[in-house]
């Protein structure tokens, strides 16, 4: 859910960084590791490399920055002082391809529970 309100711009990233980094450096891995996922299920591309790299706010040559630009995942391998920039990049790269897919397959609506979030808080509060 956090993941996905970060990229529907719901939560800052700032706020997803202070969540992240209360993670155990094991759920920080998994955390990667999904949203590899979420970046993929969301058709995440090559050219989308470059804004995911200015929007993360990192520089386009720590190693993180480095393994996407030759499109090649795995951040959750990094060593630890690597994750929070490797969550930051994914973020990024995963807001980019969500907004393309809800505004060019889910214009109108559509069944994934997760594009209605900006709704669903809407009707809780």
């Amino acid at each position: 859910m956090i993941l996905n309100e970060l990229a529907q711009g719901l939560r800052t990233t700032a706020e997803g960084v202070e969540w992240f980094e209360r993670l155990s450096e094991e759920d920080q891995r998994k955390t990667l590791h999904a949203l590899v996922l979420f970046c993929g299920q969301a058709r995440a591309r090559e050219e989308d490399v470059p804004e995911s790299i200015a929007r993360s706010g990192i520089r386009h040559t720590h190693t993180p920055a480095v393994m996407l630009t030759k499109w090649r995942f795995g951040m959750e391998a990094l060593p630890d002082h690597e994750l929070t920039k490797s969550f930051r990049l994914l973020v990024a790269l995963f807001s980019i391809a969500d907004t393309r897919r809800r505004t060019l397959h889910c214009v109108g609506g559509c069944g994934h529970e997760w594009h209605n979030l900006s709704a669903q808080a809407e009707v809780s509060t």
